[in-house]
């Protein structure tokens, strides 16, 4: 098995199954990453206090991707790309003249640092023909059209902060090739978490299950945020149904969506990557989703999801 990254969600699930006392070739096997990926984690993310913290993980894996990413491209050369971004030439002509100027750049490269720049609230996206859009020639290029998305760079910065109550991350989890998905939605200040099986990730299955889940709770829902899947082409009907608003992440950015890739991770210790859910009832789904709700968190100060969504519900 081939060396890969780790995403929050297996790091959330490294740490579940540490506390079960699991080895590291069972949490290999289970998360479905090599040995030594596992290995290599442990050995470089544990605290002082030789304890595994996925959130710590994550965010010195973030921390030291961001200071490799300074140490590959010299200031000067960023300075460069970004005087000629103002100056409207394209990535193409700027990757060109850079080798020219001895601070050779990718084109590559001056698009993605465009999109982060944008991800983060600048402004260097304005400067492309395009805008912040990208198109590429190829068979394998096409992707899903969101019928009139809005952007999470209009998302209310209230989302961002978690003081409000009724905003959701939304997001799907497949089972075997074939066998059906799970719609799972998370609400981000108490963390409550909810599950639902569908025949196929299809947009129609994944907008009645949303609606379904949610509808009970709807005075309690002001904003939910997907990603670009074809399977939210329907999210005008879930937001007319819910009155609400949906945002859509930029993507390949996953990290826009923790707390549900979070939670997603974690419903693999119940319900293993893989799985037949033509096997798998809608009671196992529920078992699973009330586990989740009811295990104490410390973000929360150690109280459940679920009684502190009740606590919001009543008060709001």
């Amino acid at each position: 098995m081939n060396y890969q990254q780790l995403t929050e969600g297996k790091r959330y699930q490294i740490s579940a199954l540490l506390a079960q006392g699991c080895s590291q070739a069972v949490i290999a096997r289970t998360i479905s990453v090599s040995a030594s990926t596992v290995s290599r984690e442990l050995q470089r993310n544990r605290t002082t206090d030789d304890e595994y913290q996925p959130a710590e993980a994550q965010q010195q894996c973030q921390s030291r991707r961001t200071g490799a990413a300074k140490y590959r491209i010299p200031v000067e050369t960023i300075d460069f790309v970004e005087l000629m971004l103002s100056q409207e030439w394209s990535p193409e002509q700027i990757s060109a003249v850079s080798s020219r100027v001895d601070m050779p750049v990718s084109h590559e490269w001056i698009y993605q640092h465009v999109a982060n720049d944008k991800a983060h609230g600048g402004k260097l996206y304005k400067s492309l023909r395009q805008g912040h859009k990208r198109y590429r020639k190829g068979k394998n290029s096409k992707r899903c059209v969101i019928p009139e998305p809005v952007s999470i760079d209009e998302r209310p910065s209230i989302v961002g902060t978690r003081e409000r109550f009724g905003d959701w991350e939304i997001d799907t989890v497949l089972g075997r090739q074939g066998t059906g998905a799970m719609v799972t939605i998370a609400e981000r200040k108490s963390r409550f978490y909810l599950v639902k099986k569908v025949q196929a990730k299809t947009a129609a299955e994944v907008r009645d299950a949303t609606i379904d889940m949610l509808k009970p709770y709807a005075a309690f829902v002001h904003t939910i945020t997907a990603d670009n899947g074809s399977e939210f082409v329907e999210h005008q009907a879930i937001a007319n149904a819910l009155d609400a608003d949906i945002y859509f992440a930029h993507p390949y950015s996953s990290w826009e969506r923790g707390l549900n890739e979070s939670f997603n991770g974690l419903l693999r210790q119940y319900i293993p990557k893989g799985t037949d859910l033509r096997l798998v009832t809608d009671e196992d789904v529920l078992r699973a989703q009330t586990r989740l709700n009811e295990r104490p968190r410390k973000c929360l100060d150690f109280k459940q999801p679920k009684a502190v969504f009740e606590s919001l519900c009543q008060a709001a």
